[in-house]
């Protein structure tokens, strides 16, 4: 029969990364870079031709990109708010009026660059020209989109407004109907944000202001 050597036994002195501790620097290395990169995207409107779109198209889509973010972070919270965790209800509590007070300022800008936007088409206007070269986009992609963002700001003030008002005993059981319905209302809030965001990213790619 062969005859194995002794394992050589590894000084405790010596010490190797573990598989874990490596997965998970990788992890949190990929998931920084990748926000990054994501909240990075408003930002390529400072590289457009149009004096309109580096100024005020870009501080829409910052307040716009923000607001998403939270307002995407706090829907994703509602479901473990609504099986009735107390830990996150004060981090909830917070992220609602943080999405409601950035979704206000995307709202205020996405104002003054729909003002640009309907500009008439000797003037550069981007409704008047969508009008002219693709008339579905102002009839549909358009108007959801001014909509679906103003449905944010009502939203997110009432959800504020209950979280704030009933506190911790907005878990309670008697209150039971209004956690649930507050609940459904942040992933409202969540998917209007997220739509809104895409079809102002899809107007943007079609026709700058």
């Amino acid at each position: 029969m062969e005859t194995r050597e002794p394992l050589t036994e590894i000084s405790p002195d010596r010490k190797f990364p573990k598989q874990l501790d490596i997965a998970q620097v990788c992890a949190y290395g990929l998931s920084i870079l990748s926000a990054g990169v994501f909240l990075f995207l408003p930002f390529f409107n400072l590289l457009h031709p149009s004096p309109w779109q580096r100024s005020i198209g870009t501080i829409h889509s910052v307040g716009a990109l923000l607001a998403t973010v939270l307002a995407v972070y706090t829907g994703h919270l509602a479901f473990p708010l609504l099986r009735g965790s107390v830990k996150i209800l004060p981090q909830v509590r917070t992220l609602a009026f943080w999405a409601t007070s950035l979704g206000f300022v995307a709202i205020a800008t996405g104002n003054l660059a729909y003002m640009r936007f309907n500009a008439n088409l000797e003037f550069g206007g981007g409704r008047a020209w969508l009008k002219e070269n693709s008339p579905l986009v102002p009839l549909v992609l358009s108007n959801y989109h001014k909509f679906s963002g103003l449905f944010i700001l009502p939203i997110g003030v009432a959800c504020t407004w209950i979280l704030w008002t009933y506190g911790d005993a907005i878990l309670d059981k008697q209150h039971r109907v209004v956690l649930s319905a507050t609940c459904i209302a942040l992933l409202g809030l969540m998917f209007f944000a997220m739509s809104d965001l895409a079809t102002g990213f899809g107007m943007a790619k079609i026709r700058a202001l």
